[in-house]
This record gives C-alpha cells, sequence and structure tokens, in this order.
C-alpha cells in the first residue's frame, strides 16, 4: 500500500512505495534528509511525527527510547508509514548542509576492468554510512600526510559500498599501490565528500550532455545512476530529459563496463551512448566514431544554446570544450559544469 508524506517546514510531499522507509521514500525521490548508519544506530535520521502511524522497524532501543517514541520521534532509516504521514525534519539543501568526515574503509573487491583501471569496493564500518551527491569525491589519506583524489562512481542511494575507479598512472604512489600490493581487507583512511560537480537541479528540463575522458567516466555514472533510480521508469513510465553520454578513451580496451551502459540504454529510451576512440588500434575493428570527444558533440550539434553539458576528466579535455562550447555552439556558460582530473604523481625518488 502506498501513502502520502508532506515534509515540514518545506511542505514537500512524497509518495511511497510499498515497503519503504520514510528515508528510503525522501532519497527516491530527490529529497535530501540527513541520515548516518541506516540501521537504526546512529540516530542521525530521527525526526518528529506530527499525524499519522508508522512501523519503527528495527532499531537501537538507545538510539530512540519510549519517551522519544511518545514524543513522536522516529529513526526514519527504520520507520516504514502504516498510513499517510505528515512528518518534521531537516533537509539538506545541496552540498552545505552535508558532513564532511574522516573515515576507515576496508577493501571488500579489486576488479581489473581494463588494462590500467581497477575499481576498488570499499566497505565503510558497520554503523557508518558516507552521505554525498552524486558526482561528488573523496579524498584518500596517505600514510605521509598527502591525499589522492577519487570520485565517487556508486550512486547515493547505493551507499553500502562506495566504488572508485582508479587507472594506473606512471609514478602515482597510490594507483601503483592499488595495481600492485594492495589487497582484500586493507584498510584505507579517506575524507569526503568532496566537490561540487553534481546536477544543479533534480532534473533540469533542457537536454543534458554528459562528457567524459578515461575514467572521468566514474562521477558520470554516479550521476547517471542516481537520476534512473529517481525518476526512470518507476511506474512503469520514463520521465527524463534526452541524456547523452559522450566517452573517449584510447582504445576499444578502455571501454569497460560496457554491459551497464547497454542495459541503461535498453532501460531508458531518453538515454544515448556515444563512444570515441583517439587511438583505435588495428585489431579494435572500430568502426564507431574517432578522434577527440568533444568534437564529436561538435559535430553533432548545431547549437548547445538550451543545453546543460557536465564535462569530466582531462585538463585538455574540458578546456577544449568549454572553449569550443560557448564560442561556437552558443552553450551559456553558466550551463557548463566540468570536474578536472590531475594525476597527483609523486617527486620523491
Amino acid at each position: 500500500m502506498t501513502h502520502k508524506i508532506i515534509i515540514k517546514p518545506s511542505e514537500h510531499v512524497l509518495n511511497t512505495l510499498s515497503g519503504e522507509t520514510i528515508l528510503q521514500t525522501a532519497l527516491r525521490e530527490g529529497i535530501s534528509l540527513s541520515y548516518g548508519c541506516r540501521n537504526g544506530s546512529c540516530g542521525i535520521c530521527k525526526g518528529k511525527i506530527l499525524a499519522g502511524e508508522v512501523g519503527y522497524g528495527r532499531y537501537d532501543e538507545e538510539t530512540l527510547t519510549d519517551e522519544e517514541k511518545q514524543a513522536g520521534m522516529a529513526l526514519f532509516c527504520c520507520a516504514e508509514p502504516l498510513s499517510d504521514l505528515i512528518i518534521e525534519c531537516h533537509e539538506i539543501s545541496a552540498i552545505k548542509d552535508i558532513e564532511i568526515k574522516t573515515l576507515p574503509a576496508r577493501v571488500e573487491k579489486l576488479e581489473r576492468v581494463a588494462p590500467d583501471v581497477m575499481i576498488v569496493s570499499l566497505k565503510l564500518p558497520a554503523n557508518q554510512r558516507l552521505q554525498f551527491i552524486a558526482g561528488q569525491y573523496i579524498d584518500i589519506l596517505l600514510k605521509d600526510g598527502e591525499r589522492r583524489s577519487f570520485s565517487l562512481a556508486n550512486a547515493p542511494h547505493d551507499d553500502e559500498v562506495l566504488q572508485l575507479h582508479v587507472r594506473n598512472y606512471p609514478g602515482g604512489v597510490f594507483t601503483e599501490q592499488v595495481f600492485t600490493t594492495m589487497k582484500i581487507k586493507d584498510i584505507l583512511r579517506f575524507e569526503g565528500p568532496l566537490g561540487s560537480f553534481f546536477l544543479r537541479d533534480t532534473l533540469p528540463d533542457v537536454p543534458i550532455i554528459f562528457l567524459a575522458s578515461g575514467t572521468g567516466f566514474a562521477p558520470i555514472k554516479s550521476i547517471l545512476e542516481h537520476v534512473f533510480y529517481q525518476k526512470g521508469g518507476k511506474d512503469g513510465q520514463d520521465h527524463l530529459c534526452a541524456l547523452t553520454l559522450y566517452w573517449g578513451v584510447r582504445n576499444k580496451a578502455e571501454l569497460y563496463l560496457l554491459d551497464l551502459i547497454a542495459q541503461w540504454q535498453q532501460q531508458h529510451k531518453n538515454f544515448s551512448f556515444i563512444p570515441v576512440l583517439s587511438d583505435a588500434l588495428p585489431e579494435d575493428v572500430w568502426t564507431g566514431r574517432t578522434g577527440f570527444v568533444h568534437e564529436a558533440v561538435l559535430q553533432d550539434y548545431a547549437t548547445l544554446e538550451n543545453h546543460q553539458v557536465y564535462a569530466c576528466g582531462s585538463p585538455v579535455m574540458v578546456k577544449a570544450a568549454y572553449q569550443d562550447f560557448t564560442a561556437l555552439r552558443n552553450l551559456p556558460k553558466d550551463g557548463f559544469f566540468s570536474d578536472v582530473f590531475t594525476p597527483s604523481i609523486s617527486n620523491k625518488p
């Protein structure tokens, strides 16, 4: 059975799906509420039920006392609506209210998906979750005091394991460790979430072009998965504007997670994918697009006047895309958002 939830004081209205908690409903509908562990132990998601009934679910009794329940409080990560609700809680506005944390994480999985790309899956302590906006990144804290930045490739609603896409740069202290000595159950420390690379609207009405080079695909994957989760056909229809992903790599072997992208294409009719190879090899037998990835966009669009562009990857690509899109295709300057990946190379002998 579905119910309606009204949030005070914002007056936002949520429509639940059967079996969802209050928090799950809010995250699915793009409303950011404060939360931490998502298992009823931290208390960060505690809010007030002004009207209606909930099932309180399983939680730590020290986190939600009987006195608090009598006063109308509930843990939104556990509480399931049993009727229409009116609740009172604090909503997060973009990134300003998201707490930046320093946390440990255990390496849970290492998956080599391309010759020089490793997907590193990190598991947080049982009582912790990292609240972030799709597109943000974390800093891995190294023992010598240095840090290395990596975008979160998983979506915020799928935060049980954090996913990083790590490219093996020659001379990269951390990246070489990932490809040579890192093993399952290793412990890392990180700080995050950080950055402002995220959709400026829940989903604007204008078409969006996502432009990635190399592992710049990682934060775009996070954004797209969250958009699909929020708007992608939960009621049998696709509520998406046109979304187009241009992904530029050197050769075919550097394209990874193609099965996932094919699944997006099959499930969401408004999503398109254009891979572009800059240095295709003879053995690639490549019949697709070639050259620089941003030039493929220039070839496909006579104007970008009513578009948004989210570009992530190498500094050269991002700079060229901004200059050419705004100067040659009338893209509004405030319609271009970017995250530049700059390799961190050790200067130590």
